[in-house]
């Protein structure tokens, strides 16, 4: 199995077989043409998208792959037992309910933060007349070096940047409308594209076990 493509619908609940309520993130995933196949990797399309939203030259690519346009391309790693052809569609039957996967986003852009939101400072002191309540404060070294040093947590954007959420359980997979639900929270905003990809460490830890217990010693 290697992934699938998506967009995030947003967030709902519902209700498990024993009862208990269930945070869950709607996803529509695939169906994703096959575009190019490589040495290990293979390039999937998602979102159908008019000829005439695209440059030329993505265009032409399309119209001679003989597939209709899509706008989000990306490539994932393939199966190395399974053979692929170019215009083969990938679908949700690669997943199974109880499957654990890693979504990659886009995370929701924040703007301008300042330090206490985007490091998490504690701040300054609150009370008797402190005019240092949320402000950077002393950032330099002295004489020596006499800089501010590089990567110092400070003020700037915050969010938009490429984030990944391990091991979201399938909950529910509707094949026929392509929606995929997973407990809890992916990145990215309403209609922001994602790579859904099996777990790396849950299947890892299932092709290698550790043990946990030790032989107990013997009494003489």
């Amino acid at each position: 199995m290697i992934g699938i493509l998506g967009k995030k619908i947003g967030m709902t609940q519902i209700f498990a077989e024993d009862g208990s309520l269930v945070n869950v993130t709607a996803m529509e995933a695939g169906p994703c043409p096959v575009l190019a196949i490589t040495e290990r990797n293979i390039q999937l399309g998602f979102d159908e998208v008019k000829e005439k939203s695209l440059k030329k030259p993505q265009a032409g690519y399309f119209k001679k792959l003989n597939i209709v346009c899509r706008k989000f391309i990306r490539e994932l790693p393939k199966e190395p037992s399974k053979e692929y052809k170019v215009g083969e569609e990938i679908k949700l039957d690669i997943f199974a309910p109880g499957d654990f996967v890693d979504v990659s986003g886009i995370s929701i852009g924040k703007g301008f933060q300042g330090g206490m939101k985007r490091w998490h400072w504690h701040g300054g002191p609150m009370t008797h007349g402190s005019t240092s309540h949320r402000r950077v404060g002393s950032i330099g070294s002295t004489t020596t070096p006499g800089r501010v040093w590089r990567g110092h947590h400070m003020p700037g954007h915050m969010g938009a940047i490429g984030v990944t959420t391990q091991n979201l359980k399938i909950v529910k997979i509707d094949l026929e409308n392509n929606i995929l639900l997973v407990k809890g929270a992916v990145p990215g905003f309403k209609n922001g594209y994602l790579i859904i990809k099996k777990a790396i460490k849950k299947s890892a830890k299932a092709k290698n076990p550790v043990a946990t217990t030790k032989a107990k010693p013997t009494k003489k």
